[in-house]
């Protein structure tokens, strides 16, 4: 197993001059125009009962960032997705930049509302903040207690950090080693997510062609959004749904 306070003690001449170029000359893609909550679709029966409550929570992934409307973003292709059969009232809290620390302050300081499932993406300013696995997870903990205890979730589902390691806008070894450290964040968020009913650990594995990825070489481009939701409302139709029956 990797010693990441060491390693990163000893790559720290190297590593962090890459980083600020990096931060330098990667473009800084806005977050996408369009609706952050809504509510669309019809109930079978004509009625609200059995409606869907979701929101959508986290960084610049979540927020959109990389695509130009909502509409191709996360939060937009999972409602279109999910909305074809069943209303969905939805709610996208989500800003660039935001660690697991800053969400979590956030959701303490928000007037709580009835919400039945939460799809997570956080870690990837985590990882490049040097936040430890350890204190991720702390955080991660304590975001999913708020959002079941004051939110009423019944299903939180915890996006993996993407495959960072394959991010071509970070050079190597920034790369490499930021890709391992992503890795260590899922491997802590697995087994976190096998010790609550409620907590979903989802693996997004991105392919690695061209057009999942957006002009900024970092984050997902509607391609990449429309796999990803995909994947969610597949968790949530096997989750949320299955266990509603």
């Amino acid at each position: 197993m990797i010693d990441y306070p060491l390693l990163s003690a000893l790559l720290a001449p190297l590593l962090l001059p890459l980083a600020v170029y990096t931060r330098t000359v990667t473009p800084k893609l806005p977050e996408p125009e369009g609706a952050r909550s809504g509510r669309i679709g019809n109930h079978p029966k004509g009625s609200e009962e059995g409606a869907l409550s979701l929101m959508v929570l986290g960084d610049s992934a979540a927020a959109g960032v990389g695509v130009a409307h909502q509409s191709q973003a996360l939060s937009g292709q999972l409602v279109s997705g999910l909305s074809e059969n069943i209303l969905i009232e939805w709610h996208l809290e989500a800003e660039s930049g935001l660690r697991s620390a800053q969400v979590l302050e956030r959701l303490e300081k928000m007037t709580p509302f009835k919400v039945d499932v939460v799809v997570v993406s956080l870690g990837v300013n985590d990882v490049t903040g040097g936040v430890s696995a350890k204190n991720w997870i702390r955080n991660l903990v304590q975001i999913r207690a708020i959002l079941v205890e004051a939110f009423s979730a019944q299903q939180v589902i915890f996006s993996s950090v993407p495959p960072m390691g394959a991010f071509p806008a970070l050079p190597q070894p920034l790369r490499w080693y930021l890709g391992k450290k992503a890795a260590l964040f899922n491997q802590h968020l697995r087994a976190l997510a096998q010790t609550q009913h409620d907590l979903c650990y989802l693996g997004v594995d991105f392919p690695t062609g061209a057009e999942y990825i957006a002009s900024d070489g970092f984050h997902p481009s509607h391609v990449a959004y429309a796999h990803w939701s995909r994947l969610v409302v597949h968790e949530i139709e096997n989750g949320y749904f299955a266990r509603a029956e």
